[in-house]
Order: structure tokens, then C-alpha cells, then sequence
């Protein structure tokens, strides 16, 4: 099968999105097909090709949210190479930009077009209105999301019940929503991967001693992903066991914020930031964590959470239905409702090593099922079935033409036979 992936974000951008579309183009190749992607380049003037002309990014300007860039929707410069690839189907990952123009690309030349929504927008939103106007911006999102989702597409993917319930239940969406969990390189992550020495030589580049009781934090420094959650939390944590840090692995918008908050606590000596760290070293952090935590209610799926199962360590996770795909309480991880829940959880774990070896155990069995191997299988079935239903839609659409045609030209239909 010849595949294009669509995309605004691909490495060396280094985000959820952009990890899991690498992983997927290398899966489906392993498995035998081709895999194309279009994205974007850094320069605002300049496309470049690489890999034979299978990958190529298009001019793009910064939006000034986050890194994320986006171009104009019809990049005329690729649109012959793009014929030239002959692709059975089209697979976009954004519903903007790019993704607006995969969709002329799939109208134009007759490819049937497999999107997967990875984003909650209603949860992003404040970043554009500033609190201004959310009822009526809610509405502008809900009804562009149907646009991108529904009308434009031959299959929609998303990646949990979470995402899955949000276009069946609020926004009545009647087409097929095919549930795959994006999966990733497990085996990145296996502990196995790493020697002692280079994870104590990590640990004491730190700062941290053999002795401490890491509770991990991976992502994006801002307010949808409320870490201020478990700074605060933190807090109580320190009082009672000073050698239970946290540490905070990314970068953001309210970086600085979390750090002054850090400092008004006085907790610099048990909350240690990185900053942003290279995809390739990623799994090295997680070997130096005894549990990993997330307080977002704002995930599609929470990628980090399965790198840190495969990493065996057992995600500590806010009640939400998002990570209820991946995390089962009290077998592979925990989940919480409260900060007393959370706080409760972390000291059950530093006390009880042999509870919190079992969870570390089932975490690291339990990613087996998002191997990227068994995402890429899964999404393939989906490639089938669009393009299974395209080329029937297409058939109805050419016999109703025809009859069209006959019509104009005088020819009785079977009715009037």
C-alpha cells in the first residue's frame, strides 16, 4: 500500500503528535508498504525533500503558540511530486493547514482520506480568547471540528472512549469513529535498554542521591496539563519524607511560573526541573523514576503514561476517562480523584516496595498491548475499510452520473422502461 501522512508537527519537533506519526511511518514500513509524509519546513520561503523525496516540508510561519507553525493550503510547488507518489490512501493528523490541504489533495486526485484527531480544542481555547467569549468560541470549535471530522473525511480515528464519546454524545457525529490507541516504541523504554552506570551517572548530574524516591513528571509546562497540582501536593510530600522529589521534564509557557511557585514553597531541594530534553535521551529519565504522575484532564490519551509503564514504572493518574484506557487501578498503576487521594497513593508506594514492584511489573506487561507494531495493524484496518467504501461510493456516484447523462441525452431510465 502507498500511504501519505499528513501532518503539521514531525521530528525534530519533539511533541505527543509528532513522536507518534515517526512511530506509525516506521511501523507501516517494517510492515511492508510505502509511506510518504507531507509537513512543514522551519523556513517560511524554502521546501526541501529528503529520504528519495518521500518526506516533503513546506514553507511555514510560527503562530506564536507553543512552537506550532502553519503554511498556506495549497503549496502548488509539490502538487506534481504529490501525484507522482500514486497513493492508495491519505492519513492527516491535524485538521488545519496541512490538513486542509490533504483534503484538497484527496478531492483532487480521488484518494480516500483517514484522519486521526488527536486534540481536545475546547480545552486549548483559552490561549486564543483569554477568557473572553468561551461560550461562543466552544461553538466556532464544535462546528469547524464537524467540518474537518465528518464532512471532509472518508474514516475517522481517535485514540480513546474519551475522544470517542465527545463526537458521539455532545456532538451527535452519526459516521464510524474507530477507536485505536496510539501506540509507541516500547522497547525504547525497557529497562533493560540502560546499564547502572549510565543511570547513577545520570542521577548525579542532577543532583539526586541513590536514596531518593522519584516521582516523575513528562510534558509541557502549561496551565491545561496542571502541574500546579502536584507542586502544591509536593508541598505535604516533602514534609513528611524529604528524599521523595519530584522531577519535572519539559518545557512551556508557564515554566517560569512553576519554578516561582517552587521557590515561594521553598522546595528547591525536592522539585528539580530539566528543562526540554532530546527524544533520543527521553527513556534514560524514565529509569530514574520510582512512579510517574499526571493531574491532566485535558489528554486525548497520555502518551507518557504508556513510555512510563514500558518503562516499568506505574503511572499515579487524575480520574479521567482518558487514561482509563490504558491504566487499570490497582494492577498497573493508580488512579486518584483528590490531592489526598494522590498524596496517600505516593506515601503507600515509597513505604510499600513490594506493592509498588507488583504495579511496576504489571505496568511493564501491560504496554505490550500499544507496541507500535499492533497500532500500525490496527490502523491499516482502517485504510482498508476507507478505501473499500471509497471505490463504492465511487461506483454509486459514476452509475447515478451516468444515468444523468442518459437522461440529458433522451434515454429512458428503468423506471420509465
Amino acid at each position: 500500500m502507498r500511504i501519505g501522512l499528513f501532518t503539521d508537527t514531525y521530528p525534530p519537533h519533539i511533541n505527543g503528535v509528532s513522536t507518534s506519526i515517526l512511530m506509525l511511518k516506521k511501523s507501516l514500513q517494517k510492515l511492508g508498504h510505502q509511506v510518504f509524509v507531507v509537513t512543514l519546513n522551519n523556513d517560511s520561503t524554502k521546501y526541501s525533500y529528503e529520504e528519495n523525496g518521500h518526506i516533503i516540508k513546506i514553507p511555514s510561519v510560527p503562530v506564536h503558540i507553543y512552537d506550532y507553525r502553519i503554511s498556506g493550503i495549497y503549496p502548488v510547488r509539490c502538487i506534481n511530486k504529490i501525484k507522482k507518489w500514486k497513493l492508495d490512501v491519505i492519513h492527516s493528523h491535524t485538521e488545519f493547514s496541512v490538513g486542509t490541504f490533504a483534503r484538497i489533495i484527496s478531492k483532487q486526485f480521488k484518494i480516500p482520506l483517514v484522519h486521526t484527531y488527536h486534540t481536545m480544542y475546547e480545552d486549548y481555547i483559552h490561549y486564543i480568547t483569554k477568557g473572553y467569549f468561551n461560550h461562543t468560541s466552544k461553538k466556532i470549535v464544535e462546528y469547524l471540528t464537524l467540518f474537518y471530522c465528518d464532512k471532509t473525511i472518508s474514516e475517522l480515528i481517535v485514540p480513546t472512549k474519551k475522544a470517542y464519546d465527545l463526537f458521539k454524545d455532545k456532538y451527535k457525529l452519526r459516521r464510524n469513529v474507530h477507536i485505536v490507541p496510539t501506540g509507541i516504541e516500547i522497547d525504547r523504554f525497557y529497562k533493560e535498554k540502560f546499564t547502572a552506570s549510565k543511570i547513577n551517572d545520570l542521577r548525579d548530574s542532577i543532583g539526586l542521591k541513590k536514596d531518593d524516591f522519584i516521582i516523575l513528571f513528562v510534558g509541557r509546562l502549561a496551565s491545561e496539563k496542571n502541574v500546579e497540582f502536584i507542586i502544591d501536593a509536593q508541598r505535604d510530600i516533602a514534609k513528611k519524607y524529604k528524599n521523595i522529589k519530584l522531577l519535572i521534564i519539559g518545557d512551556g509557557p508557564d515554566a517560569n511560573k512553576y519554578k516561582e511557585l517552587t521557590n515561594k514553597y521553598n522546595l528547591q531541594d525536592n522539585i528539580i526541573f530539566t528543562g526540554k530534553i532530546p527524544w533520543d535521551d527521553v527513556p534514560k529519565y524514565y529509569q530514574l523514576a520510582h512512579c510517574f504522575v499526571s493531574s491532566s484532564k485535558t489528554e486525548t490519551q497520555g502518551l507518557t503514561i504508556i513510555e512510563a509503564m514500558a518503562s516499568s514504572v506505574p503511572p499515579v493518574a487524575i480520574n479521567d476517562e482518558s487514561f482509563k484506557n490504558v491504566i487499570i487501578d490497582d494492577l498497573n498503576g493508580k488512579l486518584f480523584e483528590t490531592k489526598k487521594d494522590y498524596k496517600n497513593i505516593i506515601f503507600d508506594l515509597y513505604e510499600d516496595r513490594d506493592y509498588l514492584k507488583r504495579l511496576s511489573k504489571q505496568a511493564r506487561i501491560s504496554s505490550n498491548q500499544f507496541s507500535s507494531k499492533y497500532y500500525a495493524e490496527r490502523v491499516l484496518d482502517v485504510y482498508k475499510i476507507a478505501i473499500e467504501n471509497y471505490r463504492a461510493n465511487l461506483g454509486i456516484l459514476n452509475i447515478f452520473n451516468q444515468k444523468k447523462v442518459g437522461n440529458k441525452s433522451g434515454e429512458k431510465t428503468d423506471s420509465e422502461s
